[in-house]
């Protein structure tokens, strides 16, 4: 039997679990929930109509969050000695390598956020690191805009709030759309962006209803439902 702690429990009494919301409102009993004791993050779920064991139905994009998320971007390049690697470092990319840098991560080091890779890189080593990033989700992908030759553009985007989505093996998306503390209008406004981004994302394949349930959290607190058909 799992315990929640009186703060939890308060606040999901609150959020009148079963209850669907427009999103204003859904994130409006969110952020009056109790606080963490840290800076909590603001994440919306999404559980989709679509069979993810159909290569045609992948949901897989990337959007650029009007605010941003709150969070530093820890950035990783792959790139080979030169311009293009000098470039990253300047442009603010934590780690930047090749040979030196696969030999790290296939050690197990993953203390990151992202990884950007050059198409040379990816084609001469990295794409024999998925094994290792794959699984965290943090491969580098040319539908994603992470394997590029303009290293630059691709670290400005991320740390500007470039975000990642990508469907999960129970048809299921989590997405952060800010901190908790952000003013409402911008978590409006980022949450928009993304319910945007994933209804476009709709596979041609896909039949019946697509976005089946959709669910605002903070980190430590439960979820608030947002009406389906308002998307």
């Amino acid at each position: 039997m799992v315990t929640h702690s009186k703060r939890y429990n308060a606040a999901f009494k609150k959020s009148a679990d079963k209850i669907a919301h427009p999103l204003n409102e859904a994130l409006g009993i969110l952020t009056q929930f109790p606080r963490a004791k840290f800076r909590e993050t603001v994440e919306v779920a999404f559980n989709l109509g679509i069979d993810p064991k159909q290569s045609d139905q992948n949901v897989r994009g990337t959007v650029s969050l009007p605010h941003g998320t709150g969070k530093k971007v820890r950035v990783v390049v792959f790139s080979k000695p030169g311009a293009v690697a000098d470039a990253a470092k300047a442009a603010g990319a934590e780690e930047v390598g090749f040979d030196d840098l696969m030999q790290k991560v296939i050690g197990g080091w993953t203390d990151f956020d992202i990884a950007i890779a050059t198409p040379e890189a990816m084609k001469e080593g990295v794409a024999k690191l998925g094994k290792v990033l794959g699984p965290r989700g943090l491969m580098p992908n040319p539908k994603t805009g992470t394997v590029t030759d303009d290293v630059v553009k691709a670290i400005k985007e991320v740390q500007a709030g470039r975000v990642e989505f990508k469907i999960d093996k129970g048809a299921n998306l989590h997405v952060p759309i800010g901190k908790v503390d952000f003013p409402m209008e911008q978590l409006v406004e980022n949450a928009q962006a993304i319910i945007d981004a994933v209804v476009k994302a709709r596979p041609p394949s896909a039949k019946g209803v697509y976005v089946k349930s959709c669910t605002l959290s903070a980190t430590m607190s439960p979820g608030v439902r947002v009406i389906v058909k308002q998307l």
